[in-house]
């Protein structure tokens, strides 16, 4: 199926959980924050949302330094 990943088209698995589709792109899910067709979802519910064709996901990564 087709998602949108920061503007751009993704294909990913049916009904995955977005934590899957976060660790299987080798991201740190303690280092992103993730919006979900416009909806920021807390760390600890990645698990608990299931992607279907037409989402679209907002990844922003928190980078470090000084």
């Amino acid at each position: 199926m087709i998602i949108r990943v920061n503007g751009e088209e993704c294909e990913c698995a049916e009904g995955v959980s977005l934590l899957s589709f976060l660790e299987g792109r080798e991201l740190d899910v303690r280092s992103v924050v993730v919006e979900h067709n416009r909806t920021i979802v807390m760390t600890d519910n990645l698990g608990s949302v299931r992607l279907v064709a037409g989402d679209e996901l907002e990844i922003l990564h928190f980078v470090g330094g000084g």
